[in-house]
Formats: structure tokens, C-alpha cells, sequence
């Protein structure tokens, strides 16, 4: 069955991989992202199946106005994939609170913007499907991911939470849980990321377990290192401070702030 989809964070990474994918397997889509160009290319490239929604998730008054052209175009959704986001490390040694409050302003406090426009559309959708990107990060706490393990660690919650608030109305409740994807700000990063997959591969994968009959709880890739951070979480807390002070290092220079597609 084709879908209506609101996809976030369609400009690059998981976000673009996935947008193709869907497009590709005969879905409308409604693209939001900052940078418009990607998505003006995608409308090229299958025309008479997006509508272009761009804008800065952060700004609520934007927000308002993509559901509204949403509302106006199609008068409902189906499902809405809130995948947009941003990674920023923080250094202890000069410890930012703005920092902290500008990665879960993108992670958690947008993508509740868009749950709040969204809900209304999935009401009136067919099998309504609300799914959020969070991130492996969640299982184990990792050195310098204070303020990105936080905003993706409370937007789980939010998740779930809303996944047993939303079961009375038949609307269901993806998390997905990225572990390290191949994308250009990940190659940024200057520390091992074991086990990544390309954007290909992890929208591959998402949309396949999306389109099955009966939704996943969760969508956490790749399974290993899934098992690996779950396992490692459950050991006693000194333990793990033991861990994580092995993996810890002298402070590197902090990471772009520009809004990342994945994880």
C-alpha cells in the first residue's frame, strides 16, 4: 500500500538514503530539510511524489506551517519519519551549557514540534505510524556524548511513553537506534566506529522492517554492536565507569553543529 510519509532530515545521510528508498517503492513524501537543493533534486527525480516542506525544525512558527501545507496538499499522513537531528561533543574542560541546550533543542524539543503537527494528520491517516530516529548512544554512556546521549536518551523516552499513550487510537510507535553510519559528518569524527554501514545499507534496512505487516518496536542496527552496547549497559556501574575511562580521551576539537540525518 503507497503512503503518505513526512520525512525529516531528507537533505543527506539516512535521511536522503531513505527519502530515495521510499520514492523508490512508490511513496509520496513530504521533505523537510534546512537545505533545499537535495530536495528540489529529489522532486526531479520522482515527480508527482514529494511535496517540498523545508524549513528549520527548531522555529515553531515553521513547523506550524509544514503541517498546514501537509494538511492542505493531502489532508492527512500516514506515517511521519521525525529523523532530523544534530551531534555536537562536549568538552569537560570548558563544559557549554549552550551546547547542551542547542543539541536538545534540535534532538528532542524539534522533533516534538513535529509530533505536535504530525499527531492531527496521522489521526485521519491509514494505519497511522509515527517513527522517531534515536540512536545506539542510549544503551551506554560514552565519553563526550553528554549532551547528544541526553537529547537522544530523552527522545526514546518521549518515544515510548508516546508509543502506550497512542496504542488506544491504533497508532503505532517506531524507535530506530543507528549505530555508526557512513555519512560526511560522520567522517568527521576522529575516534574507531566499528561495525558502519553505508546510508544505503540502513535505509535498505529501515524501510524494509517499516513495510512489514506488524511494526517493529524498535529498528536497532547492526545487530552485534546492538547486542554489544545492550550487554556492556547491563554491567554494574562501576564497571562501566571502568569502561568508559578506558575509552575516554584528552579533549579533541569539538564537532560541526550542523544538523545531522542519522542516528
Amino acid at each position: 500500500m503507497k503512503r503518505r510519509v513526512w520525512l525529516t532530515g531528507a537533505s543527506s545521510g539516512i535521511g536522503h538514503a531513505l527519502a530515495v528508498q521510499l520514492l523508490q517503492d512508490g511513496h509520496q513524501l513530504a521533505l523537510t530539510a534546512r537545505n533545499v537543493e537535495p530536495l528540489e533534486a529529489l522532486a526531479r527525480r520522482f515527480p508527482g511524489q514529494t511535496l517540498l516542506v523545508p524549513g528549520d525544525l527548531t522555529d515553531a512558527a515553521q513547523v506550524k506551517a509544514m503541517g498546514e501545507r501537509i494538511q492542505q496538499h493531502w489532508g492527512a499522513l500516514d506515517s511521519a519519519i521525525l529523523n532530523a537531528g544534530t551531534c555536537e561533543y562536549l568538552e569537560t574542560s570548558s563544559f557549554d551549557a549552550r551546547l547542551v541546550e542547542r543539541v536538545i533543542r534540535t534532538n528532542l524539543i524539534a522533533t516534538s514540534l513535529c509530533i505536535q503537527e504530525a499527531l492531527p494528520l496521522l489521526r485521519q491517516g491509514q494505519r497511522p505510524h509515527l517513527v522517531g530516529v534515536a540512536s545506539a548512544v542510549t544503551f551506554l554512556a560514552l565519553p563526550r556524548a553528554e549532551a547528544y546521549g541526553a537529547s537522544k536518551a530523552g527522545l526514546r523516552y518521549l518515544l515510548e511513553s508516546l508509543r502506550v499513550d497512542l496504542a488506544h487510537e491504533q497508532i503505532d510507535v517506531t524507535v530506530v537506534s543507528p549505530g555508526f553510519v557512513d555519512t560526511p559528518l560522520t567522517a568527521r569524527n576522529d575516534f574507531p566506529m566499528p561495525m558502519r554501514w553505508s546510508v544505503e545499507k540502513a535505509a535498505r534496512h529501515i524501510a524494509q522492517r517499516l513495510q512489514r505487516p506488524r511494526r517493529p518496536l524498535e529498528i536497532a542496527f547492526p545487530w552485534l554492536f546492538i547486542f554489544s552496547l545492550r550487554l556492556l549497559g547491563l554491567l554494574p556501574a562501576r564497571l562501566r565507569l571502568m569502561l568508559g575511562k578506558r575509552m575516554a580521551r584528552p579533549a579533541a576539537s569539538p564537532s560541526s553543529s550542523e544538523n545531522k540525518d542519522i542516528q
